[in-house]
């Protein structure tokens, strides 16, 4: 039949239109007789005979010709509809709604500005918040974030290099403090503390030649958006642990200074995660094939950030260890 879910339905407006149950099942492509038997099986549950059958002709019944009146627009509008679906299957075009935190945005706008150039029948719909989200469950197509914070059952596309966190402090505060020079420093210094989604405060972590740490700091602010750890930072309040795409404006313009450099090693970076490789529209493949290509060039150019895998090919995300702090990024 046509279309799965209305063939009985199509069996009925095509008898309709022959008035022969043989013409009918010959333009729909199956035989006379499962033609014969979808109909039927029609007729039986709504306990009322849509045509009147002799030997020689098919006519419609009085129910039949109302039924077919209701009917026919509306599978009309249902055909017009599944299409309108499908498309999406093949066209790069709707919009594509995105769900990821504001220190990775910033990292994938120039991929989202070249995307939109390249469709221009495509919108974007991005959203960013410090927390972790069910995108299934919040009608997003994909999510952004760091890839060791990508839940298991998730396809994840690993791009945009490897990933550093940044212990900053101001200024200011360092010519009243001296700087840590490991980790262990830091239980002598005013740190601003980081709560995750969960609820638990963040231990900051680190790791030199082997060596790994996980730091407790005490503070008087505790805060769950990397903005206003900035902010307090810059203001002098203590020390701040975020992502380098974080702070990386502000040590350019010297208004923070960073501290532990060399305990802070490059890690995981970020990866595009989407519920299934089934049915995905075609608005969200290209974008998967744009960070391919972004994977590929940066990877050409020997950028000095390598990439976490070859290609950023698909692959389902082990279970990871580490508790990974989702509102930096």
């Amino acid at each position: 039949m046509k279309t799965s879910g209305l063939s009985e339905l199509e069996a009925v407006l095509a008898v309709a239109r022959h008035r022969n149950f043989r013409a009918a099942a010959d333009e729909m492509g199956v035989s006379t007789s499962a033609l014969s038997h979808a109909v039927a099986g029609l007729e039986a549950r709504i306990g009322v005979r849509l045509f009147n059958r002799t030997t020689r002709s098919v006519s419609l019944s009085a129910a039949g010709a109302q039924f077919v009146d209701s009917v026919a627009p509306a599978l009309s509008t249902i055909r017009v509809a599944i299409e309108q679906a499908g498309s999406f299957r093949d066209t790069v075009s709707g919009v594509l709604r995105i769900n990821t935190s504001a220190g990775a945005a910033r990292v994938v706008m120039p991929i989202f500005l070249e995307f939109l150039r390249r469709y221009p029948e495509m919108k974007l719909d991005i959203v960013t918040e410090g927390k972790m989200v069910d995108i299934v469950a919040g009608g997003f197509d994909a999510g952004i974030r760091l890839t060791e914070a990508v839940p298991q059952d998730m396809v994840a596309v690993p791009f945009g290099g490897a990933l550093r966190f940044a212990v900053v402090g101001s200024p200011g505060y360092f010519s009243r403090h001296k700087p840590p020079r490991a980790p262990a420093d830091l239980l002598a210094h005013a740190c601003i503390r980081m709560r995750m989604p969960s609820g638990v405060i963040y231990h900051w972590e680190f790791e030199r030649h082997g060596e790994v740490a996980r730091i407790d700091v005490d503070g008087v602010l505790t805060l769950d958006e990397p903005d206003l750890m900035l902010q307090a930072a810059r203001a002098g309040l203590g020390l701040a642990y975020l992502t380098e795409w974080n702070v990386e404006a502000d040590l350019q313009a010297g208004t923070l200074v960073r501290v532990l450099e060399p305990w802070t090693p490059p890690q995981g970076g970020l990866s595009l995660y989407y519920p299934s490789r089934r049915h995905a529209p075609a608005g969200l493949r290209a974008l998967i094939d744009m960070i391919r290509e972004q994977a590929a060039l940066e990877r050409q150019r020997g950028a000095q950030k390598s990439l976490p895998t070859p290609a950023g090919a698909p692959r389902r995300v082990p279970r990871s260890t580490r508790k990974t702090p989702d509102k930096r990024a």
